[in-house]
């Protein structure tokens, strides 16, 4: 099973990924991180993602009542030059996780890389 190393090292593999982190929204932390950050700054795009994750999974414009889970569904950003993907990660125990990634607009696939996402977070073990 995959850890945090071999999975933000295989969300670089996706074409058109520009850098990848894993976050833990309770604190804005980066708990892993590779290639470049928004910026040349992961710190500052996991402080600036967990704010979306935040208003995604805390407001009631956005969450849904009945799920006491993250989101199933990615939340995807555009920026002038780049995707930006947010994916929730489910744990066993009650953690509040999520995979970064930033993707190049211009050679990236943006269907092709949220199904690459879910494969990889789908065997992500965090301990």
């Amino acid at each position: 099973m995959p850890g945090i190393d071999d999975c933000l090292t295989e969300a670089m593999t996706i074409t058109g990924a520009l850098g990848a982190s894993l976050v833990d929204w309770t604190s804005g932390l980066a708990l892993g991180a590779v290639g470049a950050g928004p910026g040349g700054d992961h710190d500052t795009g996991a402080a600036d993602a967990t704010e979306v994750a935040r208003a995604i999974t805390q407001t009631s414009t956005f969450a849904d009542p009945a799920a006491r889970t993250a989101p199933a569904d990615d939340v995807i950003i555009t920026s002038a030059g780049s995707y930006h993907l947010i994916r929730f990660i489910e744990t066993a125990f009650d953690s509040s996780v999520f995979l970064y990634l930033r993707l190049d607009r211009a050679t990236a696939n943006l269907a092709m890389a949220r199904l690459r996402l879910a494969s990889i977070v789908e065997g992500l073990v965090i301990a």
